[in-house]
This record gives C-alpha cells, sequence and structure tokens, in this order.
C-alpha cells in the first residue's frame, strides 16, 4: 500500500472523541500527521499557525460551525487558506447540505458513519489533486482574462480574483478551450477527478459562484455561457 509521507499534515476539527479518535488513528497510521481540535476557534489559530496541507471539518461544533470557517478562509486575504483543500464531515446526507457546502467551497463532503479507509482514499485524492501544479508557463492573456499558472491566479478586467481551488481549476479549464462548450461530464473529470462525490450539480454550483465573483469585477458582462444540455463555454472575447 502507496504511504503518504509524514510532512502532510491534517487539520483535524471534530468534537466527538470516539469519531475524533478514529480519523486520527487511521490517518497517522498510513503516515499523515494529525492537529486534532475540538472547537472552531482553534481550528483557525492552528491553520495560521502550522499550515496544514488538507483540513477535515465538522459542521456542527460548541463555538461555531465548519462551515462558516470554511466559508471565512475563501474569502480571506491568505492565499495559503484560501486554497487550503477542505474535507467536510457532517451527519447530514441531505443533497441541499452537500451543495451548500460546496457552495462555501468546501472540496468534499462526507457523511457519518463513514468508512474509515474511505476517509484516508479521500483525503489522499484531495492532496493528490492539490499537489497537481500547472505547466511553468509565462501569464497569458486572453482578452479581459490573464491567467498567471506560475502563481496559479487569474485576472479578469484588470482584478485579480479571489478564488477557491476549485474555482481557480474550473476558470482555467474552461480558458484552455475559449468558445469551445465543454460538458459537465469532461469538467468533472478535469478539475474534480474520479474520485469524491462530485456530481453534474457541484459543477453547476461553482459555475455559479464563479459568475458572482466575475459580476462583482464587471456587472455588465457575462463571459460564462450555459449551452442548455450541452455545458458551459467561455466567451473571451475583448470588450
Amino acid at each position: 500500500m502507496e504511504r503518504s509521507q509524514v510532512s502532510a499534515r491534517i487539520l483535524l476539527l471534530e468534537d466527538d472523541p470516539a469519531i475524533a479518535g478514529t480519523v486520527a488513528f487511521a490517518l497517522q497510521r498510513e503516515g499523515f500527521a494529525v492537529d486534532h481540535v475540538l472547537l472552531v476557534g482553534a481550528a483557525r489559530e492552528a491553520a495560521a499557525r502550522a499550515r496544514p496541507a488538507l483540513a477535515i471539518l465538522d459542521v456542527g461544533l460548541p463555538d461555531g460551525n465548519g462551515l462558516d470557517l470554511c466559508r471565512a478562509w475563501r474569502q480571506s486575504g491568505d492565499d495559503a487558506l484560501r486554497v487550503l483543500p477542505v474535507l467536510m464531515l457532517t451527519a447530514r446526507a441531505e443533497e441541499l447540505d452537500r451543495v451548500i457546502g460546496l457552495e462555501l467551497g468546501a472540496d468534499d463532503y462526507l457523511t457519518k458513519p463513514f468508512s474509515p479507509r474511505e476517509l484516508v482514499a479521500r483525503v489522499r485524492a484531495l492532496l493528490r489533486r492539490a499537489s497537481l501544479a500547472p505547466a511553468a508557463t509565462p501569464a497569458a492573456a486572453s482578452g479581459l482574462f490573464v491567467l498567471d499558472a506560475d502563481g496559479q491566479r487569474i485576472a479578469f478586467a484588470g482584478q485579480w480574483l479571489a478564488l477557491t481551488r476549485l474555482e481557480y481549476g474550473l476558470l482555467r479549464a474552461l480558458l484552455r478551450a475559449p468558445g469551445r462548450i465543454r460538458s459537465r461530464e469532461s469538467l468533472l473529470d478535469e478539475v474534480w477527478g474520479a474520485e469524491g462525490d462530485a456530481t453534474d450539480r457541484t459543477v453547476d454550483t461553482h459555475v455559479k459562484t464563479l459568475r458572482a465573483k466575475l459580476r462583482a469585477v464587471r456587472p455588465e458582462l457575462e463571459p460564462i455561457a450555459t449551452h442548455r444540455g450541452m455545458g458551459y463555454a467561455l466567451d473571451i472575447a475583448p470588450r
């Protein structure tokens, strides 16, 4: 079995001792270092101090909500926290709860009860995707967009966008084939990979958040076009 590098540090926010113990044991057995905290405030401090490679957040906690913490990180001016891979743990299994979590920037979602082996597989998949750096090419300009592959950031109309890792991957995928209709399936394969429980709805949710961020810069423009029954395309023609 492939072992993870010990240097991969995981932040675990879980107030249930039994669940926390099971998760920590499963991760440590595979070579991960685990920082376990019980409260949102402690998780915020630990993330700023230890710089984890990934965070596992419970939803309901005594001093707040893991979803709110995830949203705060995604809106942070700290680039490391803004793109930190986040796996949510929750007892809620409804689709709406999963969609809300993804809209707030979570990378994956696991409902309780879960298999420790599946959790480790999800963690590995998220870390692999996070480690896939784009080709080292200079910043490329396309109409209103500028893609800085080395810096893993994208500017729109002269303003750098505050994107989550998945939003960046989705917009980059559309920029790679401007004007070409990309199906939801192809976007799922390229951005989310084969693992996790991402669905067509996941793509739609992230397109919605991307559009909101683009609209905040240029309200009169709608660069991401929907092609009903087919997918999405990016219009990068200069205005």
